[in-house]
């Protein structure tokens, strides 16, 4: 594999920026950005190796997000299975009395974490 790949938005080369600049004299042009793989220390798969910034990762989704959904649809949901722990905790809640001033009350709370299988 390369250490470099090209933007891979179609339009990159419209946009004008001086990053994007080459050429020398009258004959200067606008190109497309070459993308060091890898930049933000991460050689794993990362949409940042294909994308310069953000505004051309979503200019490519705007032009190819439904070519992308309809090679990789889903027909049905995907399900993992998990466990559900319930825990009651013991907290309090602040309330405001005109005679009493402020005071702390006492409730109890029920917080769900889910574990993995």
């Amino acid at each position: 594999m390369s250490d470099y790949n090209w933007c891979h938005n179609p339009d990159c080369h419209t946009i004008e920026t001086q990053s994007r600049v080459r050429g020398t004299g009258d004959n200067k042009v606008l190109r497309t950005v070459k993308i060091k793989v890898g930049r933000y220390g991460n050689y794993q798969p990362n949409i940042w190796n294909f994308f310069c910034n953000n505004s051309c990762l979503f200019q490519f989704l705007n032009k190819f997000g439904q070519e992308i959904a309809n090679t990789y649809s889903v027909k049905q949901p995907s399900e993992t299975p998990i466990k559900v722990k319930k825990v009651k905790e013991e907290r309090y809640r602040y309330r405001y009395d005109s005679v009493n001033g402020e005071e702390r009350v006492p409730y109890q709370s029920t917080t769900m974490t889910i574990e993995s299988k």
